[in-house]
């Protein structure tokens, strides 16, 4: 099935100017027999070569194979087959036996494998024939035979007739072999098996290795989701990574400040599984307006897969600034030549103040759109015992804003001229730049309003 959801998600719709987002990035995979439900009899072999240590890894490896193939169809903690996809067991010696029939129960089927017993000779039609009679034709299931043997036919009809017609039915054929004391004819199980028998056949002279091919084989039934799976995210320039979380499957690194890679070494090869990588960006631009936060992100793995993610998009809102008192307007000043000094005239200059500028910033919290607000600036200074004495009240106009929610606003440069005679801050003993203390009070209040007293009319 491979890669069965993609996603990217903000967990914000709005941020501020140099504000952080936090992105999570989601996969899904699964296995193809998941989603192509399949029934499979697994074939085994239980002739009296198999006596012994033979016997005992062919049962470890038959079970494995059932719990890979539970697992890989969302198997349910009961211990139950998932997805419609079934397993039946067939026994063979001098006759075949079908020790269960399709079933799901994960518990039946092992049992099924620990009770068989080694005795007799081989008889593979016998266990062709038992297999195919295993599946139902009316089902749209999937069907595969697993053929398990260690030994050359010795008894019974010969099987390369019954193996073809089980293929013309459309029955996929996997055989595994193990070289025991009879010898397996390595040409007969490629006859049997679907080709190409390089993907439909596995020999081993090992018994310990049985476990391991089995597992190889279940694995090859439900396909992996997907492998080497690498994401590479580039965010744009108005925004920077600023920290990565820890995946929950993989591992993911910074590049610099833009870009990010997550790399996956398998994902949905058992089950379906799902990853995910949380990421924080900041906002880094100058400008308000709608943003997408990823430039590009690519996707690949060993299978192919194509994957997309979303592009969502967040809205950035910027503090609305008004600067009521303009600065003063500069003169160009330029100096050429290699002189060791410069005399330029640079004309008249007014005295504008008596002392020192006291200059201020202030922020007017949550002003809707579309209201101008009266802001009222009020300084006094503060001599050694606590009194207080007036030194300027400056009222102005803040214009409004139309952004689409309440803001707040920022007011700079508000400027007060505190001549130095008016020093009340160390008593009679006044002298130039002395430490002075000041109290600043603001009010602040929408001069737009809608409201209206009784519609009384009044007559001055």
């Amino acid at each position: 099935m491979g890669i069965t959801n993609s996603n990217k998600v903000l967990n914000a719709a709005r941020v501020d100017c140099d504000g952080s987002l936090k992105v999570t990035l989601a996969l899904t995979a699964a296995p193809d027999i998941i989603s192509n439900p399949t029934d499979i009899a697994l074939v085994l072999d239980r002739s009296g070569s198999m006596t012994g240590t033979p016997l005992a890894n062919m049962k470890t490896g038959a079970k494995t194979f059932i719990d890979i193939i539970s697992q890989s169809t969302g198997g349910q903690p009961t211990g139950e087959i998932g997805s419609g996809s079934r397993i039946g067991i067939v026994s063979f010696s001098d006759t075949a036996t079908q020790s269960t029939q399709m079933i799901t129960s994960v518990a039946t089927l092992k049992n099924a494998v620990d009770s068989l017993t080694a005795a007799g000779s081989t008889n593979h039609a016998d266990a062709f024939t038992k297999a195919i009679a295993l599946f139902n034709p009316s089902s749209s299931n999937a069907k595969v035979i697993v053929m398990f043997t260690d030994g050359k036919t010795t008894a019974g009809a010969p099987p390369a007739p019954v193996a073809a017609a089980a293929r013309a039915q459309g029955i996929i054929i996997y055989c595994i072999g193990l070289l025991g004391s009879d010898g397996v004819d390595v040409d007969a199980l490629d006859n049997w098996a679907t080709d190409p028998s390089a993907t439909h056949v596995a020999v081993t002279p090992d018994s310990s290795e049985l476990e391991e091919l089995f597992a190889e084989l279940a694995a090859n039934i439900s396909k992996t989701g997907a492998t080497n799976i690498v994401i590479d995210e580039v965010v744009t320039s108005d925004f920077a990574i600023t920290s990565i979380q820890n995946p929950s499957v993989g591992s993911a690194s910074m590049l610099n400040s833009t870009p990010l890679r997550w790399t996956i070494p398998q994902l949905g090869v058992a089950a379906s599984e799902s990853a995910i990588l949380e990421f924080f960006v900041r906002h880094v631009g100058q400008n308000p307006g709608t943003k997408t936060v990823n430039q590009s992100i690519t996707y690949t793995d060993t299978e192919g897969n194509q994957v997309t993610f979303p592009n969502p998009t967040v809205a950035v809102e910027c503090d609305v600034v008004v600067n009521p008192e303009p600065c003063p307007t500069p003169v160009d000043l330029d100096i050429r030549g290699c002189s060791d000094s410069v005399v330029v005239d640079m004309g008249d200059v007014y005295l504008e103040s008596l002392g020192r500028i006291v200059q201020m910033d202030v922020t007017i919290k949550n002003v809707c759109p579309g209201k101008r607000v009266a802001l009222a600036a009020m300084l006094s200074e503060v001599d050694e015992n606590g009194m207080e004495y007036q030194r300027g009240m400056k009222v102005m106009t803040i214009p409004a804003h139309n952004a689409a929610s309440c803001r707040d606003v920022l007011v700079k440069c508000i400027k007060f001229v505190i001549p130095e005679d008016l020093d009340v801050s160390t008593g009679a003993n006044q002298i130039l730049c002395n430490p002075r203390k000041f109290k600043a009070r603001f009010i602040a209040h929408n001069i737009d309003s809608d409201f209206r007293c009784c519609e009384s009319v009044v007559t001055l």
